[in-house]
């Protein structure tokens, strides 16, 4: 299958955990099947940007230990939330608002770095305010479910190993196209409409809330 990271680089040589460690799922190589993700993210800085397209085979994928968090029948968006939350740079006076919801959090977390792919949800900083308001109990699990399965947030793949990283076989980089330029903001206006939209909505009693469920554990 053809894979795509979205970069302003020539990047033939894949990078082992090139990336920011506090990434979605840390230090990694990150990467789409989506074509015009990847383009959109190249040209977020209203520059354009280079997709660099590689090949792996999927039969390969059965070598290597994966951990695919879009399976819904295995894992819970909490999964998904609590390896967010391990790795994202959170502010002081959020972590002491709202530490016990983190700490309760922490044991839905899966340790990243015993897999060498990790295929998941992205949660870039349009989104980021959706999984924050629900940790502070604004937003119901309901509503945040929601935008997950919506599939607005699309899907990533992260190679966490050197042994994922050699499978990729680089083709090509081309340019994006002008049409791609804003498109990142357009995507982060979208966001920020559907937070509203979900936030100014009257607090619905049969959703639940984090505090809830913390409270149904006790």
């Amino acid at each position: 299958m053809n894979i795509y990271h979205g970069s302003k680089a020539i990047i033939d040589k894949p990078i082992y955990k090139g990336s920011e460690k506090t990434n979605d799922y840390g230090p990694s190589f990150y990467l789409t099947v989506d074509l015009d993700a990847a383009k959109a993210w190249a040209c977020r800085n209203d520059s354009l940007g280079l997709v660099n397209e590689y090949y792996i085979d999927e039969r390969s994928f059965k070598n290597l230990k994966i951990l695919d968090l879009t399976q819904k029948d295995q894992y819970s968006v909490l999964n998904w939330l609590a390896i967010l939350m391990h790795f994202r740079t959170l502010s002081k006076s959020f972590i002491a608002k709202n530490r016990q919801a983190i700490e309760w959090l922490k044991q839905f977390y899966i340790n990243v770095d015993e897999y060498d792919v990790v295929i998941g949800y992205r949660a870039d900083d349009s989104y980021f305010r959706f999984p924050t308001s629900f940790i502070s109990n604004d937003l119901s699990f309901d509503d945040l479910e929601d935008v997950f399965l919506s599939g607005h947030l699309g899907v990533q793949y992260a190679f966490m190993s050197e042994k994922a990283i050699k499978l990729l076989k680089y083709r090509r980089t081309t340019e994006c196209e002008p049409a791609f330029l804003g498109r990142h903001y357009s995507a982060i206006n979208k966001a920020s409409e559907e937070f509203d939209e979900s936030l100014n909505r009257p607090r619905d009693s049969r959703k639940t809330y984090i505090f809830d469920m913390m409270r149904e554990e006790r």
